[in-house]
């Protein structure tokens, strides 16, 4: 008797999933350090910013969130499906909390 696993959770989509939710946490910080250097800007005063606009931290998230375009075609290339779907779904669940900073 063979089973249709497509509709399955498996233990790769919640790995990829989890990658792409830190990922763009880590590289937040990294990006507005670049932007710092970049802009002759102090760290503190950018993150300070990011903290307290909604619009400056609207853009500096969405610029996070690319870094999981590099997961997702790395796993794409590795023909690691799973860990690709967890990444799209990562990078779909922060568009709620976008649409939430820009409305509320």
């Amino acid at each position: 008797m063979k089973f249709n696993n497509k509709s399955t959770i498996r233990k790769e989509h919640v790995k990829g999933l989890l990658l792409g939710l830190v990922t763009p946490v880590i590289v937040v910080p990294l990006v507005l350090f670049v932007m710092s250097i970049t802009q002759n800007y102090t760290y503190s005063r950018l993150w300070h910013k990011f903290n307290l606009n909604n619009p400056y931290q609207i853009k500096i998230i969405t610029l996070s969130i690319i870094a999981n375009l590099g997961w997702f075609y790395f796993f794409l290339n590795k023909d690691r499906f799973n860990f690709a779907k967890g990444i799209i779904i990562a990078t779909l669940l922060y568009a709620p909390y976008i649409i939430y900073i820009k409305f509320f």
